[in-house]
């Protein structure tokens, strides 16, 4: 019995670790493509949600058989998926990475732990000194900033934030997380096109852009985001809350490989509070066997 938790467990930490680097290359993916001006944002969210929903109804359907279903929308996961994906393109036209990062997911942190509190969920000191300790290599890893900040683009950020937090909620009840994550997503695609229809961007699309957005969508967002649902009724909404911190630190890794960043103390420093507070916030006792 003791092996078989312990498998699982590790399993559960595993596919959570290929989830948090999916949500990283997303950032990553985002800011190749709008920093080098290959392709506007909101032509990036719309391609990115398109090739999303293509992806996962192929899979849909082909696990279905001869007899595929679509199902009713959620109607405030879509809204919420809708919410964090033009938020975050958008947001990443003047915002750096680093802070971008810190934003949406100090701002999807919050918004978890009161999700959890709503829920009634048991957040034990040791949760709130986990997420306390990890939010703060954050914050050393990123201050002072030497720039200055747009407002707006730091407003739709926390937006995306928001979203983002209460999709990671809903997902918690997920029956059918391939089904539920296709089906957001292929509702969403209306409304990401609308608004990108009437919030046109300037920037030419170059076939870069382009593949870097079907990339995001298809891969780190459409598969990523199925495997969170598939995982994330396992976790408790604070745990996955603080989990989620360790992407800022996986882009910042990212950075450093795709975009030639230097690595220094600060970083190193910062990884370590940021995986020392995960750690402690998902450390679990063993029950005391007779």
């Amino acid at each position: 019995m003791g092996l078989c938790c312990h498998g699982a467990a590790m399993r559960l930490f595993i596919l959570t670790s290929i989830v948090m680097v999916a949500f990283a290359a997303n950032s990553v993916l985002n800011r190749l493509a709008l920093a080098d001006g290959e392709i506007g944002p909101s032509a990036f969210a719309s391609i990115r949600v398109t090739a999303g929903a293509l992806m996962l109804l192929a899979l849909i359907f082909f696990r279905g058989g001869n007899k595929p279903s679509l199902s009713k929308p959620n109607v405030t996961a879509v809204l919420a998926l809708c919410a964090y994906i033009l938020g975050f393109s958008h947001a990443y036209i003047s915002l750096d990475a680093g802070f971008g990062a810190l934003l949406l997911f100090g701002a999807v942190q919050i918004t978890m732990f009161i999700g959890a509190f709503i829920q009634r969920e048991n957040l034990t000191l040791q949760k709130w000194i986990g997420a306390a300790l990890a939010f703060s290599g954050l914050i050393y890893l990123l201050s002072p900033s030497n720039t200055g900040i747009d407002p707006l683009r730091a407003g739709l950020m926390t937006i995306a934030a928001i979203g983002w937090g209460i999709y990671s909620i809903i997902g918690r009840g997920a029956a059918n997380p391939l089904k539920d994550t296709g089906m957001n997503f292929l509702y969403g695609v209306p409304i990401i096109s609308l608004a990108l229809l009437l919030f046109p961007d300037t920037t030419t699309i170059t076939a870069s852009g382009v593949l870097l957005a079907i990339i995001s969508g298809a891969i780190t967002s459409g598969l990523g985001y199925a495997l969170w649902y598939a995982i994330i009724p396992q976790l408790q909404t604070s745990t996955a809350a603080v989990a989620q911190l360790t992407v800022p630190i996986i882009a910042t890794a990212g950075g450093i490989v795709f975009l030639a960043e230097v690595i220094d103390s600060r970083f190193i420093i910062a990884t370590t509070l940021v995986l020392c507070g995960v750690g402690i916030s998902a450390y679990r006792r063993k029950p005391n066997t007779p």
